[in-house]
């Protein structure tokens, strides 16, 4: 009795003090999986201070959202705007689709960083118009509390990153000696903050590096409470082998296992989705802590380079354009191409035809008029075979391509989604339809994935419920993040809150016209400012960087 005394004495407390906001009359969905409840939701210091009936309260503001759902903001399990956030800290095409939080750092991370990085990477920086000041983790997250951003932002340490630093981009492996400098700057970007090591292994100099340097690095993270994130080394034919990889990684490392973007990739592997989910049910049962994501398109994005085999990128992508440019390496790369492998992640062999690769973002200016093409027009423009219009639009674009591959099928996309263990990833920067972000032609799922999400899986198909898409939106990435104090509707979360109609939230970006934010959202806050307010953006910048469970102050 005298606790529920004191329980009721405590939110009374808590109702007299005056809230910065109340939301009220909205349907509230809380993250968990639950169904919605009404109520109004109190926000204080940038947090939850209280849910319940505070008609009486008082309050600087008021949003009423009736017949909206009031939401946890989204959180991105792989968003890739570590370069763009510096260029547009807003970052509308996340906040457009209700993205409050972006995890990011696949493979590739932003530190740490030395001279020939810098030197190798040069042309990116320059397209951004970015000067990389920053060495470290800590001085990067620096830069970006200084500049402010619109959405929180973590990442994790690539081991691409810490081979790059130590081993360059040949194909060597490394001395006992040197694995233990790359552990060492691992522990270094877990005390900066990271929230784990990631792999990208598709993207050299990654494939060079054999699962046991992996095992090595993932489990210094593991020390620290961090987790291991991977883009597998092959999501086609060998799927299943990869799965086992990244499993036996995140057994002999003692860390838990999130695989990004889960796919069947490639024509000969359509239908193979149940055996991937089967396989990921019976590891789970068994003990394993594997997870997924996925941006739920039939289209992947990624580099163009991808396409040609690994080894030919040994020494790094100015090597990769000198061996295109050699006639006899040349048709070697040709008939690397034209040879079914489960060696390598040969996307060649994975697309019906070169109409299944639409040109995405170029760096050389004089070849913007191709962005928004297929590959197969640009054949027929150039009047070349498609393999070499491809070599040639690499070589003239010195290897910065990046496509969209149109390469899984609609029904294992779906059935990826529906899995209760697999979250969503944008897997694309943060971006906008103006200034030098706007020149771009990104992927769709840059500005339409969670809305997508919505209209199409929830409102259209009902292959989800809006209660779990909402999970798969924020609880479950938090879950997995160990974001403890975010992802769900509670007093005390910060307020990371999303307000929209469920009946009108869509996508608009297409492949052929992908610059367009989403519609829908009323009301997006971060930490408890509002960066979309009535459907317009503010131009606040109240996000935080979120460090990791081992980050040293």
């Amino acid at each position: 009795m005298i606790v529920v005394l004191l329980a009721v004495i405590s939110w009374a407390a808590q109702a007299q003090k005056s809230f910065d906001l109340v939301i009220t009359n909205g349907h509230i969905v809380d993250g968990t999986g639950s169904p919605w409840y009404s109520g109004d939701i109190g926000i204080r210091d940038g947090k939850i201070a209280a849910i319940g009936n505070l008609g009486s309260s008082l309050r600087n503001r008021t949003v009423d959202a009736k017949g909206k759902v009031v939401a946890p903001g989204f959180i991105d399990l792989l968003g890739q705007s570590e370069l763009t956030i510096l260029v547009d800290p807003r970052l509308p095409s996340k906040i457009f689709q209700g993205i409050t939080t972006e995890i990011t750092g696949e493979g590739g991370s932003a530190a740490p960083l030395n001279d020939a990085i810098i030197k190798s990477d040069q042309s990116t920086y320059d397209h951004y118009h970015i000067t990389p000041d920053w060495r470290t983790l800590r001085q990067y997250f620096d830069r970006l509390q200084k500049q402010g951003m619109g959405i929180n932002l973590a990442t994790y340490i690539g081991a691409t990153q810490v081979r790059r630093m130590i081993l360059g981009d040949a194909d060597v492996q490394p001395t006992p000696q040197q694995l233990e400098q790359m552990k060492e700057l691992v522990r270094q970007g877990m005390r900066d903050g990271a929230v784990g090591v990631s792999t990208s292994l598709e993207y050299t100099p990654a494939p060079y590096a054999k699962t046991e340097e992996i095992i090595a690095l993932a489990a210094e993270t593991s020390k620290f409470g961090g987790i291991y994130a991977t883009h597998m080394r092959s999501e086609s034919d060998a799927v299943l082998s990869s799965i086992d990889e990244a499993l036996r990684i995140g057994r002999e490392a003692h860390v838990p296992v999130e695989i990004w973007h889960l796919k069947v990739a490639g024509k000969n592997n359509w239908g193979r989705m149940p055996d991937v989910v089967a396989k990921i049910n019976q590891a789970r049962a068994e003990g394993a802590d594997v997870t997924a994501d996925t941006y739920a398109y039939p289209a992947w994005f990624n580099d163009f380079s991808a396409f040609i085999p690994p080894w030919a990128h040994d020494g790094g992508t100015a090597k990769m354009v000198e061996r295109l440019k050699d006639p006899v390496t040349r048709e070697r790369i040709r008939k690397d191409l034209l040879t079914p492998t489960s060696e390598w992640d040969n996307e060649w062999q994975e697309i019906p035809g070169p109409e299944s690769i639409l040109i995405g973002v170029v760096h050389n200016p004089k070849l913007l008029s191709l962005q928004g093409k297929r590959l197969s027009e640009i054949a027929k423009l150039w009047n070349k075979d498609p393999m070499d219009a491809l070599f040639d639009l690499l070589i003239d674009d010195h290897g910065d391509t990046a496509v969209a591959v149109f390469g899984m099928s609609e029904p294992d996309v779906t059935l990826a989604l529906q899995q209760q263990w697999v979250a969503i990833n944008n897997d694309s920067s943060g971006t906008s339809p103006e200034g030098l972000l706007g020149q771009e032609h990104p992927h769709p799922r840059a500005y339409g994935t969670f809305p997508r999400i919505l209209r199409k899986y929830v409102r259209e198909e009902k292959k989800l419920t809006l209660e779990d898409a909402i999970r798969k939106f924020s609880s479950l990435p938090a879950q997995r993040l160990r974001l403890t104090d975010r992802g769900v509707l509670k007093a005390g979360m910060w307020a990371d809150v999303v307000v929209f109609d469920p009946a009108t939230v869509r996508d608009l970006a297409t492949f052929e016209n992908p610059n367009q934010l989403s519609q829908g959202m009323d009301y997006v806050l971060v930490n408890g400012v509002a960066v979309i307010e009535e459907g317009k953006m503010t131009g606040k910048l109240p996000g935080k960087v979120l460090r990791g469970a081992g980050y040293v102050q």
